[in-house]
C-alpha cells in the first residue's frame, strides 16, 4: 500500500524531484533528487543562495512547473502527469499565492481583486466564505481602501490585499515567493506577522522562498537548499542564525 501524503501530515511533497534545464554540455541541473514535504498548518521558509533550487522547487510544487523527474504531491493529488487544465482547475481550489510583484489586476479594485479566485472559479462566495473575507480584510486594515484600484495604494497595501486573496479561499497551501521582497521593512513584517498568523490560527500551510534571514526568522521551520539539494531542515531559527548557517554554507573553503 502506498503511504500518502495524508498518513505523513502532509499538505504537499516531491520525491527524488529533478529539474534540468538544457541539454549536453551547457545543461544546468536546478534540482538533484530532492524529497521533501510541506506539514499540515506549518510556517515553512524555503532558503538558499540564488541558484540553488528554491524557487524551481516552489513553482514544481505548485504545479506551476514540471520536473524533468520524480513526482509532486499536493495533498493526496498526484500533480505529476495532470493536464494544464487539471493543474488550473487544482490551484484556484486548492492553493493560493503571494508573490514578490503582487500581481494584481489593475483594472479591478481592491475588492475585485481579492474575490478574484470566486470569479475565476464561476461562482459567488457562500456567507460563511463571505464573513470570513469580511474578517480577513478588517484584520489586514483594508476596509477603507476596498474601492481603490492598486495604482492607488500603497506596496504594501497592494501586497495585503494579494495576501487577501491568497487566503480568501481558505486553501489548504498558501506559496509565497519573496512576499516582502519589494516593501519597506514595517510592511514586511506586517505581511510576515499575517503569514506566520494564518497557519498559527487558521491551520493552513505556508511555503515561503526568501534570501531575508529575518523573514525566514518567523517560519516553524527553515529548509535551506544548495546546489539543487536540501542540505538542512532546522526548526525555528533566530535570524541570527540563519544568517550565520548562510555565510558558512557560502564560505568556499581554499
Amino acid at each position: 500500500m502506498e503511504i500518502t501524503s495524508t498518513d505523513l501530515g502532509l499538505a504537499a511533497r516531491v520525491q527524488q524531484l529533478t529539474k534540468t534545464y538544457g541539454t549536453g554540455e551547457s545543461a544546468v541541473r536546478a534540482l538533484d533528487g530532492v524529497t521533501v514535504g510541506i506539514r499540515r498548518g506549518e510556517f515553512t521558509a524555503i532558503m538558499g543562495p540564488s541558484g540553488s533550487g528554491k524557487s524551481t522547487l516552489m513553482h514544481i510544487m505548485a504545479g506551476l512547473d514540471a520536473p524533468t523527474g520524480g513526482r509532486a504531491w499536493i495533498g493526496d493529488t498526484d500533480i505529476t502527469g495532470l493536464s494544464d487544465l487539471e493543474l488550473t482547475i487544482l490551484r484556484r481550489r486548492r492553493v493560493g499565492f503571494v508573490f514578490q510583484s503582487f500581481n494584481l489586476v489593475p483594472t479591478l479594485d481592491a475588492l475585485g481583486n481579492i474575490l478574484l479566485p470566486f470569479a475565476l472559479d464561476g461562482r459567488e462566495p457562500s456567507a460563511l466564505e463571505r464573513s470570513r473575507i469580511d474578517g480577513l480584510i478588517a484584520s489586514l486594515g483594508l476596509g477603507p481602501r476596498l474601492t481603490h484600484r492598486p495604482h492607488e495604494l500603497s506596496g504594501g497595501q497592494q501586497q495585503r490585499v494579494a495576501i487577501a486573496r491568497a487566503l480568501a479561499t481558505a486553501p489548504d497551501l498558501v506559496f509565497a515567493d519573496e512576499p516582502t521582497g519589494n516593501l519597506d521593512s514595517r510592511s514586511g513584517r506586517e505581511v510576515l506577522a499575517l503569514l506566520a498568523a494564518a497557519s498559527r490560527e487558521h491551520g493552513q500551510s505556508i511555503a515561503m522562498v526568501t534570501h531575508d534571514p529575518v523573514a525566514a526568522a518567523y517560519a516553524d521551520r527553515v529548509l535551506f537548499l544548495g546546489d539543487g539539494r536540501i542540505v538542512a531542515d532546522k526548526t525555528a531559527q533566530t535570524a541570527e542564525a540563519i544568517s550565520a548557517h548562510m555565510l558558512a554554507a557560502e564560505e568556499v573553503p581554499a
